[in-house]
């Protein structure tokens, strides 16, 4: 109950300097099309605010049907009932070099990357966010369950949504003080539910629209034939946790730790268990399968699964002030919708920059692959986060 109180709070705070000053606060929300932008746009209009609705067009692949026009229609038809201003900004050339190039040469190197961290980092708080400061606007709203709040010491704080199903603070550990002061999440400390019973009753059309999936604003996307265009890969063998070779695939960088399907397994002599990627090389070419109890053999987990429990972060970025965490117990995600996992925070002492972090877990994690997300809470409040690199 606190939580929401807080949302509630700084909304209303923002609200009452806004009519000290005779003037509403500007706010361009980001409108997808989809129901959960749709909704903050609605409650932002009608707690005062002069919203402006945004449709954000980036690069999307020739190859893929990715159907941004239609979105774009959603966005527009809700504008229209909701008879507020809308504008659609072009940032093809910052998502393709920021989001799409950078994917492409994570999976190349044999990492795990994280799109949507990329694309909430250099779009949407990105090139959204700078260009409506640029335009004289006072914040910008999405459609994240997620919630930014002020505490007693004058610094925004990054929570997790009050819908634990739709949390999505784990997209948005880049975010810093800078960004948050200019940044509202209108449905954070409202349930999924509640959010389509909201827009229905608001007479918005995309009311019962199903959620999307996939990659950030591309949607759904057949990852590794959108990869083979860009990365030149050949079959190889899929080995056991013995070595053996017991099977085949298309190409050791299309693969992420924990799949289980696009790749053949010789069925002959060969138990019917699901099998899962524990480990990849990319200079073999071979992937390690795993059964569920294949891995509970703890001597091959610990060679062929890298169970680790300490790892480095870099590229870090921390919208608390971090040193305070030191050395004590905080959790982690390092996947999403992962049960947060408790662990520490040192300076790192096992390289020789400066801005980099080692993360010691409680308890050794399994299926953790270079490239991911490391996201640090304290309680449900968000402190920041980093990439995943083994030590």
């Amino acid at each position: 109950m606190r939580n929401t109180l807080n949302s509630k709070q700084n909304i209303s705070d923002n609200m009452s300097s806004a009519n000290r000053t005779g003037a509403k606060k500007r706010v361009y929300v980001g409108m997808s099309g989809g129901v959960d932008s749709s909704v903050s746009a609605y409650l932002l209009k009608k707690q005062g605010y002069d919203v402006t609705g945004v449709f954000i067009k980036v690069w999307q692949p020739d190859t893929t049907d990715c159907g941004w026009k239609d979105e774009r229609r959603d966005a527009m038809r809700v504008a229209a009932v909701l008879d507020i201003p809308f504008l659609t900004l072009d940032f093809s050339e910052q998502y393709k070099k920021e989001v799409v190039d950078y994917m492409i040469e994570e999976y190349r190197q044999g990492r795990t990357p994280n799109p949507d961290v990329m694309c909430n980092r250099h779009v949407k708080f990105g090139s959204f966010l700078k260009y409506a400061l640029e335009q004289g606007v006072d914040y910008v709203a999405t459609g994240h369950y997620a919630q930014n709040t002020l505490n007693s010491s004058g610094l925004f704080e990054l929570r997790e949504g009050d819908d634990s199903n739709k949390d999505q603070s784990y997209f948005l550990w880049t975010l810093t003080q800078d960004d948050l002061k200019h940044v509202l999440f209108p449905i954070g400390h409202i349930e999924k539910p509640e959010v389509r019973r909201i827009a229905e009753k608001a007479g918005l059309p995309v009311f019962d629209k199903k959620d999307s999936q996939g990659v950030c604003f591309i949607g759904h996307l057949d990852m590794k034939e959108f990869l083979k265009e860009y990365i030149q890969t050949k079959p190889g063998d899929v080995l056991d946790v013995d070595g053996k070779v017991i099977g085949s695939h298309e190409g050791a960088e299309l693969y992420t730790i924990g799949e289980r399907h696009g790749f053949t397994i010789n069925n002959t002599g060969i138990s019917s268990e699901p099998r899962f990627i524990i480990s990849k090389n990319i200079k073999t070419n071979t992937l390690v399968v795993a059964t569920k109890s294949e891995q509970e053999n703890s001597v091959k987990d610990q060679i062929m699964h890298k169970l680790a429990d300490q790892v480095i972060l870099t590229n870090i970025s921390f919208s608390q002030p971090i040193d305070h965490y030191i050395g004590k117990n905080i959790s982690a995600r390092i996947r999403y919708r992962q049960e947060k996992q408790g662990c520490i925070i040192e300076k790192s002492s096992k390289t020789l920059q400066i801005r980099e972090y080692t993360v010691t877990f409680d308890k050794p994690q399994k299926g953790m692959a270079e490239g991911q997300s490391v996201v640090l809470y304290d309680g449900n409040v968000c402190l920041g986060g980093g990439i995943l690199n083994f030590i």
